[in-house]
């Protein structure tokens, strides 16, 4: 559970089990420094529409996600919403690449950012900052670019494939400070407590553990883990929503401003509120969000499974 610097490149890595991963990896990057981003958007959403044909439980699991979250949605409405979403999904390929692989000037020609007057106040006062965030499938841009204006600290899950781990350490180190694992909790403290910007996506469903059932979308007992809250209690810690949305000519960064009376020390009420500010996220583009994964699977006593 150490934090995750930028790895060393070592002999192991050239092990033969690895040479398919070195050719992903080689043709992605060949893909997005010669091809432009209209290009990469064309394959990207016609990958998606392919995937859709070979990732059958993935397809079934969006489908039900919509169904649940946006009930008001018709079942053609939801229909289009699934194919765009698989088409976002299939994009996210190439948005990986470029996040990892492209130069800073490259990055920041398809990078519109809003609200960064919310970070040059939080630094001001000597703050640090918990970047509300989200898994939309631009997620790997949103950490990249957010770096392009102030390095941070990002948490992820370190990955069982080793090369697969140096890449993405490597990659989304390019413009940040470092990464921390999703279980070093004292690591997350202390990069607040330096007065860093800390990037968190509590929108996953995590199972009961520090978790909590409060409604998300239309599901009303969603479980939602505490951490947020437990990270904006840090000592001169404001929390800024921050997400990236994808746009016809390129991205918006949105940083939010900082959320007022949060955390109040309530989980229930402090859950509620970091929902309410990701769904509102989310509904600003409901098809470039992660319904992949079973959000809804953990389910209150007495309350079916949902899948």
């Amino acid at each position: 559970m150490q934090d995750s610097r930028l790895p060393p490149f070592t002999t192991a890595l050239l092990h033969p089990r690895y040479l398919f991963n070195w050719l992903g990896l080689s043709l992605l990057w060949l893909l997005v420094t010669l091809l432009p981003w209209r290009g990469q958007m064309v394959l990207g959403r016609g990958l998606g529409r392919l995937s859709m044909r070979i990732l059958n439980s993935r397809v079934k699991i969006a489908r039900r996600n919509l169904e649940l979250a946006l009930p008001e949605l018709n079942e053609t409405e939801r229909e289009r919403t699934l194919i765009a979403n698989f088409e976002s999904v299939g994009c996210a390929v190439f948005e990986t690449g470029m996040a990892w692989f492209w130069p800073h000037w490259r990055m920041r020609a398809i990078t519109r950012m809003e609200g960064t007057e919310h970070v040059d106040d939080a630094v001001a006062k000597g703050q640090g900052m918990l970047l509300l965030s989200a898994h939309f499938l631009t997620l790997e841009l949103n950490a990249r670019q957010f770096g392009l204006y102030r390095p941070g600290v990002g948490v992820y899950r370190p990955n069982t494939n080793a090369v697969l781990e140096y890449a993405q350490v490597q990659g989304r180190c390019r413009s940040n400070k470092y990464l921390v694992n999703r279980l070093n909790i004292k690591g997350m403290l202390k990069a607040l407590r330096q007065g860093d910007a800390l990037w968190y996506a509590p929108d996953h469903d995590y199972g009961r553990h520090a978790s909590v059932f409060v409604p998300f979308f239309a599901v009303e007992q969603a479980a939602t883990i505490t951490g947020t809250a437990t990270l904006a209690r840090v000592k001169k810690t404001v929390t800024l929503p921050c997400f990236t949305l994808r746009e016809k000519d390129g991205y918006r960064l949105l940083i939010q401003p900082a959320m007022s009376n949060f955390p109040i020390g309530d989980d229930v009420a402090d859950a509620i509120a970091s929902n309410k500010v990701i769904e509102a996220a989310i509904r600003l583009a409901p098809e470039q969000y992660m319904w992949l994964h079973r959000r809804f699977k953990t389910t209150p006593e007495g309350v079916p499974y949902r899948y």
